[in-house]
């Protein structure tokens, strides 16, 4: 494909919070045709021929464990992509997807392998919120429960699905939006990069329009500031330096509890304009079978096979500050213990119907 004259403005930032000693959180800004992170001039930059890439990494684990996490999640992401998508070959929307699919997964083994190998890591893991522009379309791939959104003409809508327990529950009808965000579970998720060999990564697509904004963000930003907040402020700064900024002081503001982090980019040039129907969102990439790159030499565990799509989560309402409590628990135990509440939630319905 060749270059789409796509131009962006960026801005990441992270942010300690106010109650953590230290940020497990990493962002990477890079360029997939040269293959570097350092591409931006003044804030700007402009989309190559094979893309560019935008991630979020939120981790977890004792000591600094969830800082290694994330930032070797980064690492391995990146270098995967270079590896088997920068060096060449198909330039096909499929193929970006599965590359970059491939990348997550090659994370999570990297990841799981430390762990097993440094036992005062074990536990350790990260979220991944992955955004590749290659085109006009963005080719997104989902861990955990960071984020992102796309703001057009001031509305938001996210693009990823949180992995975590309330959201299932919510989507079983067991619990209403309101009550998960008051749940003292609020913070476990079903999946994170490194706990176990195998993740299941969620794909999904949007194609994107001139004047759009892209926000990636840990959930110490997104538990702070509802989805309609986003909108309203990217409609009334306009400047990504300055909705970075905002955004994380907003979320300081209300207890920053946990580490803020935020990439924040906009897109220009040769695109076309939004259409007025404002329909836009989560959408599933449906990839086909697809063999390794060649010569790539990653062995990577056989992917999981998908379960359900989940219906759109809307971010956490409450204004007060959240009490700083940590992710926990391993993603298999995780999923067990909220099949066994669905279970009993579903015997108590049966019993009073």
């Amino acid at each position: 494909m060749s270059e789409a004259g796509v131009e962006l403005e960026v801005c990441a930032r992270t942010d300690l919070g106010r109650t953590r000693d230290h940020n497990e959180d990493t962002f990477l800004v890079a360029d997939l045709t040269r293959g570097t992170t350092d591409f931006i001039e003044n804030g700007r930059a402009r989309v190559g021929p094979r893309g560019s890439l935008f991630l979020v990494a939120d981790g977890m684990g004792g000591a600094a464990a969830g800082e290694i996490a994330s930032a070797m999640a980064a690492e391995a992401i990146f270098d995967h992509l270079r590896k088997s998508w920068t060096a060449g070959g198909s330039d096909s929307s499929d193929e970006f997807t599965l590359r970059i699919r491939e990348a997550v997964e090659a994370a999570n083994d990297r990841i799981h392998r430390y762990a097993l190998e440094h036992p005062d890591s074990r536990g350790m893991g990260t979220t991944a919120t992955v955004a590749g522009v290659f085109g006009d379309r963005l080719h997104l791939a989902q861990v955990g429960d960071s984020r992102a959104y796309l703001v057009r003409r001031g509305h938001a809508a996210q693009l990823t699905r949180d992995q975590s327990l309330m959201q299932r529950l919510i989507d079983a009808g067991e619990l209403t939006e309101e009550q998960a965000a008051q749940s003292e579970r609020r913070n476990i998720i079903l999946q994170a990069l490194g706990p176990d060999a195998r993740i299941r990564v969620d794909v999904s697509f949007q194609d994107v329009a001139r004047g759009d904004t892209l926000i990636i963000c840990s959930d110490g930003l997104s538990g702070q500031v509802k989805r309609e907040e986003l909108g309203a402020l990217v409609a009334e700064l306009g400047d990504v330096e300055r909705i970075c900024e905002r955004l994380i002081a907003l979320a300081r503001r209300r207890g920053g509890p946990d580490n803020i982090t935020a990439v924040v980019v906009r897109f220009g040039g040769q695109l076309p304009e939004a259409a007025a129907d404002l329909h836009f969102g989560y959408q599933p990439y449906a990839l086909p079978e697809a063999e390794p790159a060649a010569g790539l030499p990653v062995a990577l565990p056989p992917a999981p096979e998908p379960d359900e799509a989940l219906p759109e989560p809307t971010p956490i309402e409450d204004d007060a500050p959240t009490p700083p409590t940590r992710r926990s628990g391993s993603p298999v135990a995780v999923a067990a213990v909220g099949v066994l509440l669905l279970l009993i939630l579903l015997a108590i319905f049966l019993f009073f119907a």
